[in-house]
């Protein structure tokens, strides 16, 4: 989420029912929001609100995913993912400890919640968010939703004891379904690729979709391939944002 000011004092996080570290929204930083409403809104059929901080993306009138102006050019251009906690800055700690950085420390972002950006040992950059008037996703797991986000790294033992020491519940759990993985750069990505999140939106055929990322200004950085969660494929927008697109 954009920030919107800070405060040394954190808002408690309403009953959610998602375990710590649940994906619980994404967001695109742009240099150009309106191209990439043109973009989303035709590939995804989302609708779009306008809010003080972000762009919000719907479908069917539930919130799905942030659109948002980049302040700075040399910012780039980016999808990220949020994970859910119920104390932010509390996680923020456990992150340090585990040899993680914070990048923007914990800070109010309106009336919505808490939200942090932090990387993990190897750089992958992800979010933080503990909600107050703003839960995260209303609809996922559905065409046009987020699916999954991959984390791939050079390292995925190393990966899954970070991650599996600030989430042990949801990603290892006696009940866990978690909708975050791991896997090494060389599967998918050149050696040199940094670590980063991939993330993934459900669609109900991929290759009709790329049609529609091509017919709309983007790119397929990746063709089609198999995945032990579904058919992928790794696209950009018109500005340069990757994502994936899986069918299931």
């Amino acid at each position: 989420m954009a920030e919107n000011g800070e405060s040394e004092k954190t808002p408690a996080a309403p009953p959610s029912g998602r375990a710590e570290g649940t994906p619980c929204w994404v967001e695109a930083q742009l240099s150009d929001v309106e191209a990439g409403r043109r973009f989303y809104g035709e590939l995804f059929g989302w609708t779009f609100e306008e809010t003080e901080e972000s762009v919000r993306a719907s479908l069917d009138g539930e919130p799905v995913a942030g659109l948002v102006r980049k302040t700075d050019g040399r910012m780039p251009t980016v999808w990220t993912v949020y994970f859910h906690t119920p104390d932010a800055r509390a996680l923020a700690g456990r992150i340090r400890a585990g040899g993680g950085q914070i990048v923007t420390p914990p800070h109010l972002v309106g009336d919505l919640g808490t939200a942090a950006l932090a990387a993990d040992p190897e750089g992958a950059v992800f979010a933080l968010w503990q909600p107050a008037g703003h839960p995260g996703f209303g609809r996922r797991h559905e065409p046009g939703t987020f699916a999954w986000a991959e984390l791939y790294t050079r390292d995925t033992d190393a990966a899954n004891a970070f991650y599996g020491d600030l989430f042990p519940d949801f990603l290892f759990g006696p009940d866990a379904e978690p909708d975050f993985g791991r896997a090494p750069l060389s599967d998918v990505f050149a050696a040199e690729m940094p670590p980063h999140f991939l993330v993934h939106f459900l669609v109900r055929d991929v290759e009709a979709a790329l049609g529609a990322v091509a017919r709309l200004g983007g790119r397929v950085r990746v063709p089609p391939f198999e995945t032990s969660y579904g058919r992928s494929a790794v696209v950009s927008d018109g500005q340069g944002a990757s994502f994936a697109l899986l069918q299931r």
